[in-house]
């Protein structure tokens, strides 16, 4: 009797848990909602029309110096002095760094030296040669030195002058990467110079607003955080778009009298143009997909359809359609996240 007990017993527990699981899932499918795609779903709708517009066309971009260079020593050295911090305003031709060059003067002062005895040499030979005392070979020996010497003379006077590191440029000195007894060597570099008495405004253009856009064609530019609005410059058309089918603009603005422009910062750009235009007009809302891609669902006999359309123009929170859809269509703009292609919809129209 205690066997079957002991076979009964586990048996029973096993059924206990097995019909307490089925039950717990039964409750669980009970809960979840499913979905009736058969089911219409309500919809806000639009019925679009042709409208005249004058667009906005807006751009934002990064103000980036005029000029910009790392400066390295063309010879190697030590850094015998810094002459600026950084923050310095410096002008060009200005001496910023000073390496040591004191084997290069005492090798200066020697040829030199050969110098004035070859020149006295040349001044004495000429005489005798005059005199025939002394063969010509003998001048021409010596014109010959003196050539060399002077030659050696400014070789070494070169690298002199190139052991001082001098501003290519006027600037302001944005970063200080060196110090007094490092090793300086070409390509290493030392100081950051920045010009930014002229700024550059960078911006991403659609490709169907290039056209706005001519070289050597003025614009207003504002700069929020100052703020203020200027003058700039087109100094550039990119030739070659991004993915996306943005091309880079380049303005060149002259900066303010205290240069309070400064890179990084950011720049707009708003043009209004003189001329109407007629499209299709919705609202962003309703665009589904990437920019890449975009569509809207259209209704037609009831039923959700995938539409893909291309946009001309994106003006706050809406769109300007340059194709794919027609007037009178009628497109979803709200309602969306129960829509797919083929649902049956019911519209407020």
């Amino acid at each position: 009797m205690k066997k079957i007990l002991y076979i009964l017993i586990p048996l029973a527990l096993v059924g206990l848990i097995v019909a307490k699981l089925l039950t717990n899932k039964q409750i669980a499918e009970d809960r979840v909602y499913l979905y009736d795609r058969e089911q219409p779903v309500q919809v806000t709708a639009l019925q679009v029309s042709q409208t005249n517009i004058n667009p906005e066309y807006s751009f934002t971009g990064t103000f980036e110096p005029n000029r910009e260079s790392k400066l390295s020593a063309e010879v190697q050295g030590k850094v015998n002095r810094v002459l600026v911090e950084s923050g310095s305003t410096v002008r060009k031709g200005q001496v910023l760094i000073q390496l040591d060059d004191a084997l290069l003067q005492l090798q200066l002062k020697a040829a030199e030296v050969q110098v004035k005895g070859l020149e006295a040499d040349l001044k004495r030979y000429r005489i005798l040669v005059e005199n025939e005392a002394i063969q010509g070979i003998q001048l021409e020996k010596t014109e010959l030195a003196l050539e060399t010497a002077n030659v050696q003379v400014s070789t070494l006077k070169e690298q002199i002058s190139k052991s001082q590191i001098r501003a290519p440029f006027d600037g302001v000195v944005t970063a200080k990467l060196t110090e007094e007894g490092d090793f300086a060597a070409p390509g290493k570099p030392l100081l950051q110079l920045t010009d930014i008495s002229q700024v550059k405004l960078g911006i991403q253009v659609p490709e169907q607003d290039l056209k706005l856009f001519e070289l050597g064609k003025s614009y207003t530019v504002s700069i929020p955080s100052l703020p203020v609005e200027t003058i700039g410059k087109v100094n550039m058309i990119g030739s070659r778009g991004n993915p996306a089918n943005n091309f880079p603009v380049e303005i060149i603005v002259p900066n303010l009298s205290k240069q309070e422009i400064k890179a990084g910062m950011f720049g707009h750009l708003t043009l209004i143009t003189d001329r109407d235009i007629t499209g299709i007009v919705i609202p962003s809302a309703a665009i589904v997909g990437s920019d890449l891609e975009p569509q809207v669902y259209v209704v037609k006999d009831g039923k959700a359809r995938i539409q893909k359309i291309q946009i001309e123009k994106r003006m706050q929170d809406q769109v300007l359609v340059r194709s794919g859809l027609q007037e009178k269509d009628v497109i979803i703009i709200g309602g969306l996240i129960n829509v797919f292609e083929g649902a049956s919809v019911i519209t407020n129209l």
